[in-house]
């Protein structure tokens, strides 16, 4: 039988073992974040995985801009809602006189 490539997954999987070490020389706070931006490439890995790019690492770190572009995205939007609803005039305000 022929040898199988790995899959997208098993690289990536692979890239987040190298980085293991940085891993765990950062700070316990940031270490949640550090696992989060695996977590955003995981999310994409079908994709990555049909892009069969020579370095993994590379649609992992555009899955990864995806998904804060996404956080971003959500972010604005509840901003631009919290600041209309401040704008609003105050209909407590008006009833009481």
């Amino acid at each position: 039988m022929g040898r199988t490539n790995p899959t997208y997954r098993d690289a990536l999987r692979a890239i987040e073992e190298r980085w293991a070490t940085f891993r765990r020389a950062l700070r316990g706070h940031d270490q949640p974040r550090f696992d989060r931006l695996f977590e955003y490439a995981r999310e994409h890995a079908d994709a990555s995985g049909l892009l069969n790019h020579q370095q993994p690492l590379l649609p992992a770190l555009l899955s990864i801009d995806l998904e804060q572009e996404a956080r971003l995205d959500d972010f604005e939007d509840r901003l631009t809602t919290l600041e209309e609803s401040l704008q609003e005039p105050d209909q407590s305000d008006t009833s009481e006189r």
